[in-house]
């Protein structure tokens, strides 16, 4: 099993180190996989970048970085520019529509027919990250551009597609996807059957789908189920996890955290993967012994 731990956002002016000394100690640790989200912090690709150069070996990957704010031109820049810094073969960029409640209210720009927007970004990103020319003129982006940067082989791309209409379109296009808030009993009945098709209809591999929850060994399960509830809250009203978690039949994210003892999160990880994820990443909620018992639990499962 490919298992990956998600690192933590830091803050404060010495962040880029923290990052960097999270990321050395899960490479230490084992895990083939290290995650960061691109919220409001410090940007993804660039904390990648920094951390990768100074850390060997480890796969790093964004979860996600969204698409509105950057033309899909500097996307690709910035991410080959960080994959020179990382290494070859090391960085999947993991990139997302995020939510139109950030997209409109805080960027200002439309949310409107979301999947045209990803299927024109991809048309203009795709060619620039497998060092080609492109030229594309759509409705939502346009470019005429190339890149001269001096990668090594191209830099893979998973998108965070839940619904039948994005998984195709990355199934078709990309790598995958990477997915957050979503449950096995969804992999096995609606994401991976959905993906898997349509990368095959298309020709390409089989997808990457890659599974991140929030995780923790702990002997207080009811404790850190309400913990859970309380950090996660946020995502279950927002639409796109709120219908996986309908889907699911879970009343919310305290549902979907794998909570219980080293037995008990191994079997639901393994559940994950046997509903037809090919990796996992867990995020871990809570500190002090409970998180280096499940960072111990994780990092032995890892192939």
């Amino acid at each position: 099993m490919r298992i990956g731990i998600l690192l933590n956002e830091p803050t404060g002016p010495d962040a880029l180190r923290r990052i960097t000394d999270d990321l050395a100690q899960a490479a230490d640790e084992g895990f083939d996989s290290a995650w960061l989200s691109h919220i409001f912090g410090i940007d993804a690709l660039t904390a990648l970048a920094v951390a990768g150069s100074q850390v060997p070996g480890i796969e790093l990957g964004t979860a996600v970085v969204p698409t509105y704010p950057r033309h899909p031109g500097a996307m690709a820049q910035q991410a080959r520019t960080a994959a020179l810094a990382a290494g070859p073969g090391r960085l999947t960029l993991g990139i997302g529509l995020s939510h139109q409640v950030v997209i409109e209210n805080m960027f200002g720009y439309s949310f409107d027919r979301p999947a045209r927007h990803m299927k024109e970004y991809l048309s203009v990103l795709m060619p620039l990250l497998e060092g080609e020319q492109v030229s594309f003129s759509g409705e939502t982006v346009s470019a005429n551009l190339s890149l001269s940067v001096p990668n090594e082989g191209r830099v893979p791309v998973l998108v965070a597609a839940m619904g039948a209409q994005m998984l195709k379109l990355a199934g078709r296009r990309t790598d995958g996807t990477v997915l957050w808030m979503t449950g096995p009993a969804t992999i096995r009945d609606h994401i991976a059957p959905t993906i898997t098709a349509a990368a095959t209809e298309a020709g390409r591999p089989a997808p990457r789908v890659v599974c991140a929850l929030p995780v923790l060994v702990t002997n207080d399960v009811e404790g850190a189920r309400e913990q859970a509830g309380e950090i996660f809250g946020a995502y279950g009203s927002l639409p796109s996890y709120r219908a996986m978690m309908d889907r699911e039949g879970a009343a919310g994210p305290a549902d979907l955290a794998i909570i219980g003892s080293e037995e008990q999160v191994a079997a639901r990880v393994r559940e994950v993967f046997a509903a037809g994820a090919t990796e996992f990443y867990g995020a871990v909620f809570a500190g002090g012994d409970d998180a280096a018992r499940t960072r111990k639990l994780l990092a032995g499962l890892a192939d």
